[in-house]
């Protein structure tokens, strides 16, 4: 099996690949620019070499038998990792960092990253994003992605740069009480019912541990895996949304102040220390910190 593995043709991959995402011969073979029936007899090839069957026909459409769908996580890693290899000898030939491949968490892609790479020029490196959590982010370093942007400092092996401070909102409807208030103390928010995110994401975290040390308790929370959720629940007046997003649903965002200071998150840019481009990684690090002072003011 491992001999044959090595010697797949990465063409088979993408063939397999196609038509797993469009679900048809016709489509994966319009898509690739070549015949139907030497698609066919590519798919065949593989699942040959393979020894599995990796379609079946449901009508007019093939679907993923659960062989094929385990195969198809193996194909996109391969595709991925050689997209990375074809970005690095690029940046290598150009002598500069044309490409990087960053990976961020939902929110900090959307309401960071998105706005920062919208502003930058056609002269700029061409920059991708992929959505990670913490763990994903730090394995995916290295291999997949050339920078991460986290919610909690990388390991010392890392090379990092703190690029944001960003507040964690209470988020309540213009008539609630907090909204005419700039911040509220947290032994107050206490008192309200909390919408909250899950106790994987950071805001959740920061929260929990901030109201911990405070002696303070939750009262029965509505706990949401999604932030814009959250804002929306808190737009029909169900409770205070707490959150790190931007606003949405014209609710009022009120800061959060606790015994220590105001309730934030930092982010933090990560990447490899002998990355072939490091010093470029930097400077687009640093570029991000002054891009994310402007938006949300500087670091203290």
């Amino acid at each position: 099996m491992h001999e044959t593995l090595a010697a797949m043709e990465l063409r088979l991959l993408e063939t397999f690949r196609a038509v797993a995402r469009l679900g048809t011969i016709s489509a994966a073979a319009g898509e690739l620019l070549v015949s139907q029936p030497a698609l066919s007899r590519q798919i065949q090839q593989l699942e040959r070499d393979l020894g599995l069957v990796l379609f079946t026909r449901t009508g007019r459409r093939l679907e993923l038998t659960a062989a094929g769908r385990q195969f198809l996580t193996a194909a996109d890693s391969v595709a991925s990792a050689v997209d990375g290899a074809a970005s690095i000898a690029s940046s290598l030939a150009a002598g500069q960092l044309t490409r990087v491949r960053m990976a961020a968490p939902t929110t900090t892609l959307s309401d960071v990253l998105a706005p920062f790479l919208a502003e930058l020029s056609p002269d700029d490196p061409l920059i991708t994003v992929e959505e990670c959590n913490y763990p994903q982010a730090l394995a995916a370093i290295g291999t997949r992605v050339d920078m991460a942007i986290l919610t909690a400092p990388p390991p010392r092996e890392l090379a990092g740069r703190l690029v944001a401070e960003l507040p964690v909102w209470a988020y309540v409807s213009s008539d609630h009480r907090f909204a005419a208030s700039h911040e509220v103390d947290l032994e107050d928010l206490a008192r309200e019912r909390l919408i909250v995110l899950d106790r994987s994401a950071r805001p959740r975290l920061l929260l929990d541990d901030a109201m911990v040390a405070a002696c303070l308790a939750h009262h029965e929370p509505i706990e949401c895996a999604h932030p814009r959720v959250a804002q929306a629940l808190a737009a029909a007046r169900r409770g205070v949304a707490v959150v790190s997003d931007d606003p949405r649903f014209d609710l009022v965002p009120v800061a959060i102040r606790t015994p220590a200071g105001r309730l934030s998150i930092n982010l933090h840019a990560a990447w490899d220390r002998e990355h072939h481009a490091a010093a470029e990684l930097h400077i687009l690090a640093d570029r991000l910190r002054s891009f994310c002072a402007g938006r949300y003011g500087g670091i203290d």
